[in-house]
């Protein structure tokens, strides 16, 4: 039961205009601390944002099968969720405030699937790796949603809808992961071009992305035979799912970073519009 009552919690988050969502294809780890096409383009986008009440990120690297949490520590620390990297990047620092209040408010519009709230996380590179270039320096709280791993797509894509009104109340939604994700095919010579499957899977999926064909979208490996290649696991594409299930009827969006790096990871990214 939340510690705070239902007065409290429609106070905490305030009316606002529509804000937007974004489904960000984050990549690798190294972007965090690199000047490239794909990061400019982070920058550049977040000094355009409007200004947010709170920024929630569901990120590929937050999995907790069975079950949905929700970080609700007063301050978020660092997770460092890789290995192999220079030490560069295990000395990013990226100093955020949570808030306990904005984590109840979104566990109550998710109760029906009984969210719990996670004081122990933080923020994963899923997150800030790519927060780092969008929002710097933010003012505002930064939490992360976990991906229910075990949940068929079509009923995750309902969950994560249930907040979809919390977009009227200044709270920025941000998916974060890749479309397109196989690390086993990937190609490390630099300037590598994509495999054939690759290209093809992000061509239908960016089509039906545009049309907002949900149906296609929540059953990627009966709609099209390149998912097996291109989602060998499916955790990288959950957050897309999630940024499409926030979006609101009719709603148009537009592409950005529409490459595929690797090879074999497709960072094509959207925003509503």
């Amino acid at each position: 039961m939340s510690r705070y009552t239902i007065e409290e919690l429609d106070r905490r988050l305030t009316p606002s205009p529509l804000m937007p969502v974004l489904f960000v294809g984050h990549g690798n780890p190294m972007n965090a601390i690199s000047d490239n096409e794909y990061t400019r383009t982070w920058a550049r986008m977040g000094t355009e944002l409007p200004e947010a009440q709170a920024i929630v990120v569901i990120s590929a690297h937050w999995l907790t099968p069975g079950a949905t949490h929700i970080t609700d520590a007063p301050r978020n620390r660092v997770i460092y969720d890789f290995g192999g990297f220079p030490d560069e990047l295990f000395r990013v620092q990226y100093p955020t405030e949570g808030d306990p209040q904005v984590a109840a408010v979104l566990a109550q519009k998710l109760q029906e699937y009984e969210a719990q709230l996670d004081a122990q996380w933080g923020l994963d590179h899923g997150t800030w790796s790519v927060l780092k270039h969008l929002a710097p320096a933010p003012e505002v709280p930064v939490l992360q949603i976990s991906i229910d791993y075990s949940m068929p797509l079509p009923q995750l894509y309902d969950l994560y809808s249930r907040l979809r009104a919390l977009r009227r109340r200044g709270v920025l939604f941000i998916g974060s992961g890749n479309i397109v994700h196989s690390l086993r095919a990937a190609r490390w010579e630099p300037n590598a071009q994509a495999w054939d499957w690759a290209a093809q899977f992000d061509h239908d999926t960016a089509e039906a992305i545009a049309e907002r064909d949900v149906e296609r979208l929540t059953n990627p490996f009966t709609t099209w035979s390149e998912a097996r290649l291109a989602v060998p696991t499916d955790d990288h594409y959950r957050p897309m799912i999630a940024a499409l299930s926030l979006l609101e009827p009719d709603e148009e969006l537009s592409f950005f970073n529409e490459g595929i790096d690797m090879g074999a990871i497709g960072m094509r990214s959207f925003i509503t519009v």
